[in-house]
């Protein structure tokens, strides 16, 4: 099978499974004690008969089950997202999703990507140190911070940095939750362009913003990056046994070379699969430690949606977040072929 035979392919089958992940969401929030029925009408006590049947004709719950599904597949397939509830605020659900996607991806995009980076560089040098005391340092360093909640290294991180903790008492750091201290900030510089008004933001706010999102960054790399060095550990070391890495060192090629080169990159396929799953998982946001640190991401909508039992808005949230692991993976696929040659599409 061709290259592009093997890409139609697995479109197809991504396809497939963006269906039964829309199914499996729509039969969910169908079956939950709480119904839309139930949320949306039920507990309006002062309607009328006629208010109630004009209600569920606007949002469709006076249709059978079949067209409701066949209208929710056409709307999550086409992006029609809906609006939230009218309790929470009749807004449109892709409005309010974006209000507080940017947050999301910086935090976990910066997060992911450090861990990645120092996961696979610390763990190419346990490899090569096997048995040495960096390995065994680097081995239990990584399953403590994997094994320790999120939530709990969080709170001892606020206890001993934050304001009014024992290490700030002491040295003084600070390190504010939030996103962003609005109280002090000065106004974004705008412009005008060709008739469109653009807004840049100052300096200042750029430094609060990396201060407010260091905390969080530095928990999430803390628990993510181990599971990354004991992978790339593991493949490397049953790698650097193969006998191509034996002739490569006979060549007299440098041991950088050896070990980047040729070790890490036929070793790169199970890492390959794991930080796609990372990425993919990154637009549902870290509800915990958003939690802790007062984060205003994907996370702490989540959250607030569930409180609210604003099912839209939770709808589109698990969407939008098997969307990605499909995609995520559907390139990693692809990847595989142009890492390792040996593999054949088919």
């Amino acid at each position: 099978m061709g290259l592009r035979a093997y890409i139609a392919k697995r479109i197809v089958y991504s396809f497939i499974l963006i269906l039964f992940v829309i199914t499996l969401n729509f039969i969910i929030f169908e079956v939950m004690p709480t119904s839309p029925e139930d949320f949306l009408i039920g507990s309006r006590k002062e309607l009328t008969p006629e208010q109630v049947a004009r209600l569920m004709t606007l949002w469709g719950l006076d249709k059978p089950f079949y067209e409701r599904y066949a209208r929710y597949v056409v709307n999550m397939l086409t992006f029609q997202l809906g609006d939230t509830v009218p309790t929470t605020g009749r807004r449109p659900v892709a409005q309010v999703i974006m209000q507080y996607l940017p947050n999301t991806i910086v935090l976990m995009g910066l997060s992911t990507l450090l861990a990645i980076v120092i996961g696979v560089i610390f763990g190419v040098i346990a490899a090569y140190k096997r048995g040495g005391l960096y390995d065994t340092s680097s081995v239990i360093v990584s399953l403590l911070t994997m094994s320790l909640p999120t939530f709990w290294m969080g709170m001892i991180f606020l206890l001993l940095f934050m304001q009014g903790g024992p290490v700030h008492n002491m040295f003084g750091f600070f390190f504010p939750v939030g996103r962003i201290s609005s109280d002090f900030l000065p106004p974004p510089i705008t412009f005008n362009l060709l008739g469109f008004i653009f807004s840049l933001p100052t300096l200042v706010e750029i430094q609060d913003r990396l201060w407010h999102l260091f905390a969080p960054t530095f928990i999430l790399t803390l628990f993510q990056f181990g599971s990354y060095l004991l992978l790339t550990r593991a493949t490397m070391s049953e790698s650097m046994t193969e006998d191509y890495v034996v002739t490569a060192r006979a060549k007299g090629l440098k041991e950088r070379t050896v070990i980047f080169k040729h070790t890490l990159k036929n070793a790169s396929l199970p890492i390959i699969t794991s930080v796609a799953i990372g990425f993919g998982f990154m637009l549902s946001g870290a509800i915990i430690t958003e939690a802790v640190f007062s984060y205003p991401g994907i996370g702490t909508l989540t959250i607030k949606s569930l409180d609210n039992i604003d099912y839209p808005v939770v709808h589109a949230i698990f969407y939008i977040t098997a969307l990605t692991v499909i995609i995520a993976n559907f390139f990693a696929d692809l990847l595989y072929g142009v890492i390792d040659p040996r593999i054949k599409y088919g």
